[in-house]
């Protein structure tokens, strides 16, 4: 339940945002505008700063580290691909024809600055625990903010027809796809784990917050950790996949963000993709943070 209560309450901040708009003062409207630029490498160095926690909270790291990587990576690679076959298969063509000079320096740019932030968040966290400080920065209060802030935006955008069109569940379809075929391509890489966790672990769609406790629960806590390092993983190679070819595979790159393209990675769809993909990352994202923790718990019960 824990889980839907957490997806309830980025609705309602987005809802809370979205009715009361037009009701807030303009210049507190204003500033939250001029603020939501610059939320997404906030968000960066929060994400980071909790990696470095959780490098410093498992047991053999370097083991989980791998298995983590080499997974999340061909599930990500793979929603991206089956997300490409399936609108190319209706047709749909890349975002923008050819390939923009100045886009892909824009997107290059992006890149630079989103490792900055990663490198400033996990070296202030390296900071507090050399020095043994007492902080924490929680991604979620955040994470709450940031989809007030987006409500807001959203009531100020033109919404149209597009939040209903059915094509747009063939960016959830992709992702859950492409992550099953990740999972049965990576079971002849990782010998040590049968292909029924490695499905398992592979519907955690980036909701690290989620599938470490739910494993670690129903399984045991060196799966949970792989969960929640895998997820993690998926998370920051959708950023990247956001940052560089974001903007002429939206759709694609949608899908590889899994669950986390309503929240964490939404920043980077509405800077990389544009606001006209603000819907396929809400309803791709919600379908598979319901999804998420409904697949983890059945296929880890069994």
């Amino acid at each position: 339940m824990s889980s839907f209560w957490l997806i309830t309450q980025l609705l309602l901040c987005l809802c809370v945002g979205f009715i009361f708009a037009h009701k807030i003062p303009k210049k507190l409207v204003r500033f939250a505008f001029q603020v939501l630029p610059y939320f997404t490498y906030i968000l960066l160095i929060a994400i980071a700063f909790e990696f470095s926690e959780t490098l410093h909270q498992i047991e053999r790291p370097i083991q989980i580290l791998s298995t983590s990587f080499i997974l999340s990576l061909v599930t990500s690679v793979g929603a991206f691909l089956c997300c490409y076959i399936l609108f190319k298969s209706i047709g749909h063509q890349p975002a923008h024809g050819k390939v923009s000079t100045a886009l892909l320096l824009k997107s290059l740019l992006n890149i630079s600055y989103a490792f900055i932030a990663l490198v400033l968040g996990y070296g202030l966290a390296e900071l507090v625990h050399y020095f043994n400080l007492n902080l924490s920065i929680s991604t979620w209060n955040l994470l709450l903010i940031f989809m007030l802030f987006i409500g807001l935006d959203l009531a100020y955008s033109p919404l149209d027809r597009s939040w209903l069109n059915w094509k747009i569940m063939l960016v959830p379809l992709g992702c859950i796809i492409g992550s099953l075929a990740g999972a049965l391509l990576s079971s002849f890489i990782i010998k040590d784990i049968n292909l029924k966790d490695l499905i398992m672990l592979s519907q955690g769609y980036g909701f690290y917050s989620m599938s470490g406790i739910v494993v670690t629960e129903l399984k045991n806590a060196e799966l949970g950790s792989i969960a929640l390092m895998n997820d993690l993983f998926r998370e920051i190679i959708a950023i990247l996949l956001m940052y560089s070819i974001g903007w002429r595979y939206p759709r694609s790159a949608i899908s590889a963000a899994a669950a986390t393209a309503m929240d964490v990675t939404l920043p980077m769809v509405k800077q990389a993709c544009g606001n006209d993909f603000i819907p396929h990352a809400m309803v791709s994202g919600f379908i598979l943070s319901i999804l998420a923790p409904i697949a983890i718990s059945i296929l880890a019960a069994f």
